[in-house]
């Protein structure tokens, strides 16, 4: 079954595209066939960092919004979204006016919804948009990020009626593990996949030894994470 992974979080600077690339570099490692759509004008980290399987999406335009249903049509397809911060608004408009909920129900396509969040107050907020769109339907699904590189504290969110909401209505929670804020920084600056980046043995590479040896180890811990959607992926 076809499977369409919304990476939104609607806050800025709460990690959506870390999570898109990880995601990106976790079906390439797994051979996992996929097409990613950048709908982040502002950003563009899957055209930059992925451009090989990257196209641009304009979540006003419905016309090119539509790719992002065409790229599922077909057995066991994946599309990766990287959605832009404050995108519910636009994103519903195509959802309602294109009726997708339904078309991806009668095309047997599963809906993801993923909501990235740094655990505070806004965030957990904005998560009941992501639960409703989730709910009522076995093709939809909505996946909750912790990101530990954001904040150590969830508390918030781990005794909201939200997390409560979202966990009875079958939605999932990961974390996205920290990682050295420095070599972050470097693997972005590159300007390429973060395989490239771990693994790069030229004079430009710019991560030292034990750099790429915390940044190895910091995907895997991703991986082990996304492994437990496994049905989903």
């Amino acid at each position: 079954m076809s499977t369409v992974h919304f990476i939104g979080g609607e806050k800025g600077g709460v990690g959506k595209s870390v999570v898109a690339r990880v995601l990106a570099q976790y079906f390439i490692d797994r051979s996992l066939g996929f097409t990613a759509v950048d709908a982040d004008g502002s950003h563009g980290a899957l055209l930059r960092y992925y451009k090989d399987y990257s196209q641009a999406a304009d979540l006003d335009a419905f016309d090119s919004a539509d790719q992002i249903m065409d790229g599922a049509l077909g057995a066991d397809r994946r599309v990766l979204v990287d959605l832009p911060a404050q995108s519910a608004r636009p994103l519903a408009r195509w959802l309602e006016a294109s009726d997708v909920l339904g078309f991806a129900e009668e095309m047997s396509v599963n809906l993801a919804f993923w909501h990235v969040t740094d655990g505070g107050f806004d965030s957990i907020n904005l998560l009941e948009r992501v639960i409703d769109l989730a709910s009522g339907n076995a093709n939809r699904h909505a996946i909750v990020v912790r990101n530990l590189g954001r904040s150590n504290n969830f508390t918030q969110f781990d005794e909201s009626p939200s997390r409560t909401r979202l966990l009875e209505a079958g939605g999932r929670i990961i974390d996205l593990p920290a990682l050295d804020p420095a070599t972050m920084y470097k693997i972005d600056r590159y300007g390429s996949s973060l395989w490239a980046a771990i693994n790069a043995v030229d004079e430009e590479r710019p991560l030292s030894p034990m750099e790429r040896r915390r940044a190895k180890s910091w995907l895997e811990q991703c991986y082990a994470q996304l492994q437990r959607l496994e049905d989903l992926l």
